[in-house]
């Protein structure tokens, strides 16, 4: 049966490989994004349906559920690096401006996401949403949203789970390909980030694209309430 999958934040990245994943297998794959362009570009490229939707605006969030029927599959990939906020952000005014920005990015865009389109969510569908490793060390204000993303997601399970739906998180470590960075990353940074992991190569896209689908498997319906780290071992749980 052809599965009904929507993805925030998948004209690019992540959110990109994780939609030409499902739509690999004949998914009915639905990606949105802020901007008009990108969002039709990548639905072209990838034969996918693309909504233009800014997933932490609580209006076009509602008006994306209205034209969504029966969801199989929910991949909160929206996030990452907000653009650095006006003014002094030594100043107070500036830090809570960067502290809303992250929050808004990389946690209300799940939370909001997720509550509007929770009533099409069929009694097998998966919501998935894509965490940092930022979250365990050195993530400052965006670790911060990511680690309140997994606390959110265990609440999130407690309530879906019963009904069914299974709900986890992806905590992706650094991942190649991506433009996380804006272009900011030195390669002695790179090299530092591959000497943690313990397979000593970076991410990249497609790690995160075939966790995503296992976890939207038959075979992963008992997982639920779950922070997977997918890192190479560069964090490390026992």
């Amino acid at each position: 049966m052809t599965r009904t999958v929507l993805i925030t934040g998948g004209t690019s990245g992540i959110g990109r490989a994780i939609a030409a994943r499902f739509a690999a297998d004949e998914a009915k794959v639905c990606i949105t994004g802020r901007h008009t362009a990108t969002v039709e570009l990548a639905a072209e490229e990838m034969g996918v349906h693309g909504i233009v939707c800014d997933a932490a605006d609580p209006g076009q969030v509602a008006a994306l559920a209205e034209r969504i029927g029966g969801l199989d599959v929910l991949v909160n990939a929206a996030g990452g690096l907000p653009e650095a906020p006006s003014g002094d952000p030594s100043a107070l005014d500036g830090l809570l401006s960067q502290w809303q920005a992250n929050l808004a990015q990389n946690l209300l865009t799940a939370v909001l996401t997720t509550a509007a389109v929770q009533d099409k969510l069929t009694s097998a569908s998966s919501v998935i949403s894509i965490g940092s490793i930022g979250a365990e060390r050195r993530g400052g204000s965006y670790g911060a949203a990511k680690a309140a993303l997994a606390a959110w997601n265990a609440s999130l399970s407690g309530e879906l789970a019963p009904k069914g739906v299974s709900c986890n998180v992806i905590s992706a470590g650094y991942i190649a390909g991506t433009n996380f960075f804006r272009g900011q990353l030195s390669e002695e940074r790179h090299r530092a980030l591959v000497a943690e992991t313990h397979d000593k190569r970076p991410g990249t896209v497609d790690d995160i694209a075939q966790t995503a689908h296992f976890l939207a498997s038959p075979g992963a319906r008992h997982v639920t309430g779950q922070t997977i780290h997918v890192n190479g071992g560069a964090f490390t749980t026992r």
